[in-house]
């Protein structure tokens, strides 16, 4: 049976929520390159504060032009083109919304901006990258992502993402919101991910990531024995202790999320125990998994970043091994499967694990 773990105080199997009392500044200048990297992974940018701007009077204004006018005096270098580019990074938000520069606005809403650097100009200019293409046709395109790809342009990754690689291989891609980019891996997660290739693709995709219709299920090697089966109800946000983590929280901004686990076999490496384990998504945060397992105490190994041991794997050992969704065309199931990569194929050798032989067991059982 399913154990539950749930966002309420007293719940025993539950880990340690932050609350506001928890907020405090690390040292802001001990930052390496591991640390740009989890902050590209996180979207955030040195120095930049956000700005709130209201909306208030502006029915029927097309959102880059009067963001344009909103906000001269206030960043320096602002233009209507810059703020498209904004926009188009994800850097403007609307209460949820999804926007695009031509949005108009109905005058009564709060703008979030995070003012972008001159290197973030050029972060919509292709780049020459080998992508694993798994699938492809008019609307979809199905990528199987290796570790050190980050996914979207943000702060000291402006070139070299997967968001580039798309513009190289598809042009047209330019045409669509974050080159038709609808759900994220973190840098050092591998496996499947799925991008539109039109604007009809992209309201069908967004539309199943709402309403957790669309099928993401994950690898991963923790550390213990994980619990046979296991359903992580628990809020997430930004960590108020470090600006690199996410955490589990009891705060007001603090998002829903919730994943199930399910042990698939247990596993010695070297001297450590450790657990092979199966996550299913039903909502879709960032870092929604390294948090969860770390917050039940089963950190995944090479996850340094959540208390995980570097033992076995260089890296979080996070794999997205199978998505299935409704295809946006004519509405057929659709699913795909990956094998890990070599570096989790090696660990899985530890407890004599066939991963390819795992994949179509689990896949033909769903």
């Amino acid at each position: 049976m399913e154990r539950r773990v749930a966002a309420r105080p007293g719940n025993p199997v539950a880990g340690h929520f932050l609350s506001e009392s928890d907020y405090s500044e690390g040292d802001p200048t001990a930052r390496g390159d591991a640390t740009r990297a989890q902050e590209a992974d996180l979207g955030l940018e040195d120095g930049a504060a956000t700005l709130t701007v209201s909306a208030k009077g502006a029915a029927g204004e097309r959102l880059d032009r009067f963001l344009a006018k909103a906000l001269e005096g206030r960043v320096e270098g602002v233009s209507r083109s810059r703020i498209q580019r904004w926009i188009a990074l994800g850097a403007v938000n609307c209460e949820q919304r999804a926007i695009t520069a031509s949005t108009r606005l109905a005058g009564y809403e709060t703008l979030s901006v995070d003012p972008l650097p001159r290197e973030a100009d050029q972060a919509f200019e292709p780049d020459p990258i080998d992508l694993a293409i798994v699938d492809e046709d008019d609307h979809l395109l199905v990528i199987d992502k290796p570790a050190g790809l980050v996914v979207h342009p943000a702060a000291g990754h402006w070139r070299g993402t997967l968001l580039n690689g798309l513009l190289h291989h598809r042009p047209a891609l330019a045409e669509l919101p974050r080159a038709g980019i609808v759900h994220r891996l973190d840098k050092d997660t591998t496996g499947l991910m799925v991008v539109a290739k039109s604007e009809r693709a992209i309201a069908s995709l967004v539309g199943q990531l709402s309403a957790r219709t669309m099928s993401r299920r994950y690898f991963a090697f923790v550390t213990g024995r994980a619990p046979a089966e296991v359903e992580i109800d628990v809020p997430i946000g930004r960590d108020p202790r470090s600006r690199i983590r996410m955490a589990a929280l009891r705060t007001a901004t603090a998002k829903p999320a919730r994943t199930h686990v399910t042990r698939l076999a247990e596993l010695r490496v070297g001297e450590a125990l450790a657990s092979l384990v199966e996550c299913r998504l039903e909502t879709g945060r960032t870092h929604q998994i390294r948090v969860h397992l770390k917050h039940i105490g089963h950190p995944l190994l090479g996850d340094a970043l959540y208390g995980g041991p570097m033992i076995g794997i260089a890296r979080q050992a996070l794999h997205a091994w199978r998505l299935g969704l409704l295809d946006p065309l004519d509405g057929r199931s659709r699913r795909w499967v990956s094998v890990p990569p070599a570096d989790m194929r090696s660990l899985a050798q530890y407890g004599e694990l066939d991963f390819e032989a795992l994949c179509n067991e689990l896949d033909a059982d769903c």
